[in-house]
């Protein structure tokens, strides 16, 4: 992977623009109070002020059938120079379709943090099409606006990762989890789950790599398309992969990482990170590693805190990153932002 432009850190009294460039829900009567949450949370926890992209909350119906009006928000939002970072509302299953509409120049000529998870894997890809970091990593309506409070481990990565210039140094799992909440609920009524830090299912020695990756679904969804990168990129890379399925199976999951092995992306991999799996989805993994891609050397760390659950850490994308398979660490070598 080429060097990616590094956006400027984030600073008390930066706008901060909110974008539904994915799905459209938090201008829904019913996801309307969780935005204003979020907007809330980012101003005072940050002393950021905030602003919706002009068409953020047009309501789901009408940003589905208006993919050019998220383009052109997204757009908007980089040229506007008294926009210093863009954050996700959310996630969905649609940015591909906004494409046709984007202007590579745009992102190129104006670097700005821009942040999100799960479909917003795709705009890591165009991004790094552009030449500029994006960072995978907390979306508006979850965690930021979960409900209750928004949790430590998720705060403190936003400020480090986003408001400070110091080497990340070590990325240390949560010490607990909880499910993505959508319901409003207390704090009494989240449950947390005790975390068994991180898994590594294969490898060994130090992996040194470039970041680079999100959500399988959306990857497997623009391969086709000229923003997909090409196999030599991923060369030397640590590839983040959340596996996340609706059907829930395995089967599922061994064919989208025979796509992407098909694309050609693990053959000079430094490492892979992966969400947390099953036992049934360990030996899925593992039997495409070692009897597929035939590399049973190949560092695999799971359980890694980019996942489909609260909280979330962030992950710059092109960093460049460390796996100690010896001492089961992970390690960002470098600032997020300059």
């Amino acid at each position: 992977m080429q060097k990616l432009i590094v956006p400027n850190k984030l600073n008390k009294g930066d706008t901060i623009a909110l974008i539904s460039i994915s799905g459209g829900r938090a201008g829904d009567a019913d996801m309307f109070g969780r935005y204003i949450q979020g907007k809330k949370r980012l101003e005072e926890i940050w002393g950021v002020h905030v602003v919706a992209t002009p068409n953020a909350l047009l309501g789901s119906s009408k940003l589905y059938e208006n993919p050019e009006a998220r383009a052109d928000d997204l757009m908007w939002a980089l040229e506007n120079q008294d926009i210093n970072g863009i954050i996700c509302m959310m996630g969905g299953d649609d940015s591909y379709r906004l494409f046709p509409y984007i202007d590579l120049n745009v992102i190129r000529n104006n670097p700005k943090v821009f942040m999100g998870y799960s479909d917003i894997t795709s705009w890591m890809a165009v991004f790094a099409k552009a030449g500029v970091r994006a960072y995978y990593g907390p979306n508006v309506l979850t965690p930021i606006a979960q409900p209750a409070k928004i949790d430590e481990y998720t705060k403190n990565a936003i400020t480090k990762y986003l408001f400070s210039t110091e080497c990340i140094g070590e990325v240390k799992p949560c010490d607990a989890y909880t499910k993505i909440e959508w319901n409003d609920v207390t704090e009494n009524e989240i449950k947390w789950t005790q975390n068994t830090g991180y898994d590594l299912i294969q490898g060994q020695g130090i992996a040194n790599g470039r970041l680079f990756g999100g959500c399988i679904g959306p990857l497997r969804q623009i391969m086709g398309t000229e923003y997909f990168p090409k196999p030599e990129f991923f060369n030397d890379c640590i590839i983040m992969l959340d596996t996340i399925s609706p059907y829930g199976s395995s089967l599922v999951l061994l064919h989208d990482l025979r796509a992407l092995g098909a694309a050609g992306i693990f053959s000079n991999a430094a490492g892979v990170l992966m969400n947390q799996l099953s036992d049934e989805e360990k030996k899925c993994v593992l039997k495409f590693f070692q009897y597929e891609v035939k590399n049973e050397k190949l560092p695999i760390l799971t359980n890694v805190d980019f996942m489909h659950r609260t909280p979330m850490s962030i992950f710059p994308m092109g960093a460049q990153a460390k796996i100690d398979c010896d001492q089961v660490k992970l390690s960002i070598l470098e600032a997020s932002v300059r």
